[in-house]
């Protein structure tokens, strides 16, 4: 079948997907906001599933979301959501602005490599089996905070009705699930992120961010 305004889809995408994974999240936001139907493949991470030794065929990392686009495989949200905005540029991520462009992939870096990763439940396990619950709940919430402290300033300057201005882009979809996850999962009082709240009160609202959240997803427990 054919994507909305370009980019060829010749048979359906696959999303090898974890209901809970902020990072899958942020895939799954995106492909709605571009209007691309896609197969949900769930892999249960709690239960292991990840180590077989089909999913490491895929991706050997044995980390969520993977995406298959016919022959293409693509691991990592970050790879993922750049390969879907050159493959299927239809309702663009990334605006034409070289400033905001260079914005919207600070935003989208800082947030992969800088702070989820560093509330990884494995990262948190292995801190809880070595200094004890309260310090994990600690070394999260403070990694966040930081993260945060930086997104805050770097927006001030630029936000519109969004992160960077007055449409949805990449930025909004890494930091919309972001900022679910660090209210939800680990109690971060967003008062102290006053551009933060204010922008996420209008991204939580957005029908392709509610249809992408984990409780909507197939394998979600409730």
């Amino acid at each position: 079948m054919a994507a909305k305004d370009g980019g060829e889809v010749s048979s359906k995408l696959v999303l090898y997907s974890y209901w809970q994974s902020s990072c899958a999240w942020r895939v799954r936001f995106a492909l709605n906001l571009k209007g691309i139907s896609y197969e949900y493949k769930a892999v249960n991470l709690a239960k292991g599933e990840q180590f077989t030794p089909e999913f490491e065929k895929l991706n050997p990392l044995h980390f969520v979301p993977v995406l298959v686009d016919g022959d293409v495989v693509v691991s990592d949200s970050h790879a993922i959501l750049m390969y879907l905005e050159e493959k299927y540029p239809q309702r663009t991520l990334l605006p034409a602005d070289l400033q905001r462009k260079a914005l919207n992939l600070q935003v989208a870096s800082i947030i992969s490599s800088s702070i989820q990763p560093l509330h990884m439940v494995s990262i948190l396990k292995y801190l809880e089996e070595k200094v004890g619950p309260q310090e994990r709940l600690l070394f999260a919430q403070t990694n966040i905070e930081n993260g945060f402290l930086v997104l805050e300033k770097l927006l001030k300057d630029f936000v519109g009705k969004y992160a960077t201005g007055e449409e949805v882009c990449m930025a909004d979809v890494f930091m919309a699930p972001q900022i679910a996850v660090a209210t939800e999962r680990f109690k971060i009082d967003m008062s102290k992120f006053p551009t933060l709240s204010r922008i996420y009160e209008v991204q939580k609202a957005l029908p392709e961010f509610i249809a992408a959240s984990p409780e909507r997803q197939p394998d979600a427990v409730h």
